[in-house]
């Protein structure tokens, strides 16, 4: 949640401001929260449950996957990928029978011929390739030039752990 302002402010934000960030995100979260538990009463929880996954493992799952394995991944490919896969899955589930039929109680014989109509309950399977193929581009049009370099890094962190064990857990306390 606090890496907003060291995205937006170039690794530069102070302790209070990632604090005054991470306070507002939260409230917005459980407003969000509880808006969607009140429009969704009634629901199937798990399926809905679900569906949060399908949001979560699209906006981060491409990115997770291109960081370990490709080495010209950038931080502007990282960043669209989640942007485009947290509206685009919301997006495709708020067009999804899930919304429309179940949710909103329009007859899916009604919708069914609508242009905007994604007849598919869970938007993973739509939203993954996409998401990948944006990363990629994205990296692509915007290169870094020491991303070889940290990617190097990264796999040899991950392969031999920190290279100085004092350090191991000072990286989260670190200013920017």
């Amino acid at each position: 949640m606090t890496s907003g302002p060291i995205v937006i402010r170039a690794g530069k934000a102070t302790e209070s401001e990632q604090l005054k960030v991470a306070r507002v995100a939260t409230i917005i979260i459980a407003v969000v929260a509880v808006v969607l538990g009140i429009l969704f009463e009634g629901q199937n929880v798990a399926f809905m449950a679900g569906l949060a996954f399908s949001v979560a493992c699209a906006a981060n799952f491409p990115s997770l996957v291109l960081a370990i394995s490709w080495k010209r991944f950038t931080t502007q490919g990282a960043v669209a990928s989640i942007l485009v896969g947290t509206v685009g899955s919301i997006v495709l589930i708020c067009l999804s029978p899930t919304i429309q039929v179940d949710v909103l109680g329009k007859s899916l014989a009604d919708i069914a011929g609508a242009w905007w109509f994604v007849p598919l309950k869970n938007p993973a399977i739509v939203a993954m390739p996409l998401l990948f193929a944006v990363a990629i581009a994205v990296s692509v049009a915007t290169p870094e030039m020491d991303a070889d370099r940290t990617f190097r890094e990264m796999q040899r962190r991950i392969l031999m752990g920190p290279s100085d064990p004092a350090r191991a857990g000072a990286g989260s306390r670190e200013e920017g």
